[in-house]
């Protein structure tokens, strides 16, 4: 996987927390604060891909970020997990909220307890880990919220609608805390990526057919993957982004 051109000297040694950062873009994102020197910690559920990346970044680099195992929806756990990062590795200075679920689901299947499961993933933990980073970067006179969202609500895409609902509420969630937190220095944006060919996706949903379409209608001919969407992620995170908040950047190769 290559890695970003630039080299942000304002992001060494600050702590960076990662929501889902063992595989898929979230790997990416914890190999790519890595290797710019940033203290990266990242949580997941996936401990096999999140063990592997630690111990390869380990065995590349000499030091390895640091990961917990933990289900984001559990809130007082991924809170939790926050105030330990503060105490013991120092306070968070950027916060990406990568992690979600887009598994695909019809409107008319579509039950009260589902719903509920898939804010719980896909929308509440954004909130809640930025209310506890937060705090830690008011008392450290700034930081960076990333909030992902996604490239189907722009393009109204069927087939998921918890999930698109959640990314839209993702982006409102971006401009309320960019205005709260601004007084703090905290600056809060939205990711959009756009079609992503993780493996996840490969094995679950984009088959070559639908790679073909999905080319064919973004403007840059090529395959979007993970490494596409961290240098964007780590502008966000710089001092050289330090005049932009409450912003989406879409990182889509002209899909949307």
């Amino acid at each position: 996987m290559n890695q970003s051109s630039a080299r942000y000297t304002s992001l060494e040694q600050r702590v960076v927390f990662i929501t889902g950062g063992g595989s898929g873009i979230g790997a990416a994102l914890t190999r790519a604060f890595h290797h710019q020197g940033a203290r990266v910690v990242f949580v997941d559920i996936n401990d096999g891909d999140s063990r592997a990346l630690v111990d390869k970044l380990q065995a590349e680099t000499g030091q390895a970020p640091l990961y917990h195992h933990c289900d984001i929806r559990d809130i007082a756990s991924l809170q939790q997990v926050i105030a330990e990062t503060g105490k013991n590795v120092g306070p968070i200075h950027t916060l990406v909220n990568n992690a979600a679920n887009d598994d695909r689901h019809t409107w008319d299947d579509v039950d009260v307890a589902y719903w509920d499961e898939r804010m719980s993933l896909n929308l509440r933990p954004m909130f809640f880990a930025a209310q506890a980073a937060a705090k830690q970067m008011i008392a450290a006179g700034g930081g960076s919220i990333i909030n992902f969202g996604s490239v189907s609500v722009q393009m109204a895409l069927g087939g998921l609608p918890a999930y698109v609902t959640a990314k839209a509420a993702a982006h409102g969630l971006t401009r309320s805390l960019a205005r709260d937190l601004g007084k703090h220095n905290i600056r809060v944006n939205t990711l959009v990526p756009g079609s992503v060919m993780t493996e996840r996706q490969l094995e679950k949903w984009i088959g070559p057919e639908d790679e073909a379409a999905i080319q064919e209608r973004q403007c840059l001919k090529l395959r979007l993957e993970p490494q596409h969407i961290a240098p964007a992620v780590l502008f966000l995170a710089s001092a050289e982004s330090q005049a932009i908040t409450g912003q989406e950047l879409a990182v889509d190769a002209g899909w949307a």
